[in-house]
């Protein structure tokens, strides 16, 4: 696949040995379990930071050819990078707005958030100025205190709707901050802030529109929140939102992060290894040199702390990682320069595989931040589909 950007094809792969591959039948996998698992709630595939490092438009073409029935980002570029690869789904942005961005939210019929009667009202002239009609869905703060009014203000938001004469709104939404914990009991009080929101249409006899607050955590845990849209993203990818999420729904990693040995030594007693010399041997170990780094987005927090997997085994990480390579004690195992290693994703030994969980223990992070680190110089591979 060479016609979509971020992708190369098979002639291409060796270019660089430090990869990522994506396998598009598992992310399929995965949209149906989801599907499967909340019923006739229609599904917004969230693609935000490049698709949680999968690759935006890869991603995205994929999940169109999947029947998705719209698409979350997080920023105007992202959409407009969309729009231009041929994407037509409804994309809703779910970020703020500025003057400057207006009419190119306008002119590529993207979805805007609109999270104050201030923003609201500004949509409204933006497009009466430019003679269309501007789609949005109205955000509610029920207890993220990031963006959208808060509910308890919402009514003045929905009354101005009603009077804007150049705006369809679409939907209406707001976001879980604890759904991934064992306890839901802040999940549950903003699920009910938020119906309580909702209940303005009902009492006016309005037409509802469409509701959504399920993030993945919420699809896992909370089926009473699925309502008439769910929004999943980490776990689109195959990838829980956390160890105290319930695994209510089958999925499994559709990322594997791959480089392969460029250099074998064998390490003498008392050499320190890479930067800071924050590592050694008391006796002669064989160490390989992975072309891989921070500069990729393999953190170097992951130092003296990670494992990879070579020829189906796991070794440390020892020294400091660099920005673009890192070593590998083998102790008095065996590899060649060429040998694919594994940094993310399941290893053809028997000790498994590097799971996000696994190195975002290791970094003191969370699997968010493991996957939407992997930088884009790393090349994408696309696998099935």
């Amino acid at each position: 696949m060479t016609d979509t950007p971020g992708s190369v094809d098979s002639d291409e792969e060796e270019l660089r040995p430090t990869r990522v591959e994506v396998d598009l039948d598992v992310l399929t996998a995965n949209l149906r379990s989801i599907r499967d698992h909340v019923g006739q709630a229609r599904v917004m595939a969230i693609l935000k930071a490049n698709a949680y490092g999968h690759g935006l438009v890869p991603v995205a073409c994929h999940m169109v050819r999947q029947g998705v029935d719209s698409i979350g980002l997080a920023l105007l570029e992202e959409a407009v990078l969309l729009r231009r690869a041929g994407v037509e789904v409804p994309i809703l942005v779910f970020g703020g707005i500025t003057v400057k961005q207006m009419p190119q939210f306008l002119d590529h019929g993207l979805t805007l958030t609109a999270p104050s009667v201030e923003k609201l009202r500004f949509i409204d002239a933006a497009a009466a100025a430019r003679g269309v009609q501007a789609r949005v869905h109205l955000k509610v703060d029920t207890g993220m205190e990031r963006i959208g009014i808060h509910y308890y203000s919402a009514r003045q938001l929905l009354e101005a709707s009603l009077t804007c004469r150049h705006v369809i709104v679409e939907g209406i939404y707001s976001h879980f901050a604890n759904a991934d914990s064992a306890d839901l009991g802040h999940a549950r009080l903003q699920l009910e802030r938020f119906l309580e929101v909702l209940s303005f249409y009902d009492s006016r006899s309005l037409p509802m529109p469409v509701r959504h607050i399920a993030n993945s955590a919420g699809i896992l845990q909370m089926p009473e929140s699925h309502l008439d849209m769910v929004r999943p993203g980490i776990l689109l990818y195959g990838v829980y939102p956390s160890d105290e999420c319930v695994r209510a729904v089958n999925v499994s990693p559709a990322l594997t992060w791959k480089s392969r040995v460029a250099y074998f030594k064998v390490v003498q007693p008392g050499h320190p290894v890479s930067y800071g010399s924050t590592w050694q041997s008391d006796r002669p170990v064989r160490v390989i040199t992975i072309p891989a780094g921070y500069g990729d987005g393999y953190f170097r927090s992951l130092s003296n702390r990670s494992e990879v997997i070579v020829r189906g085994r796991r070794f440390p990480v020892v020294g400091r990682v660099c920005m673009d390579q890192m070593m590998v004690c083998l102790e008095q195992g065996t590899a060649y320069n060429g040998d694919e290693v594994i940094l993310l994703g399941q290893g053809d030994g028997d000790q498994g595989g590097i799971s996000a969980a696994d190195l975002a223990t290791w970094a003191g992070t969370i699997p968010y931040e493991v996957l939407t680190s992997i930088n884009t110089r790393v090349p994408r591979v696309y696998r099935g589909g």
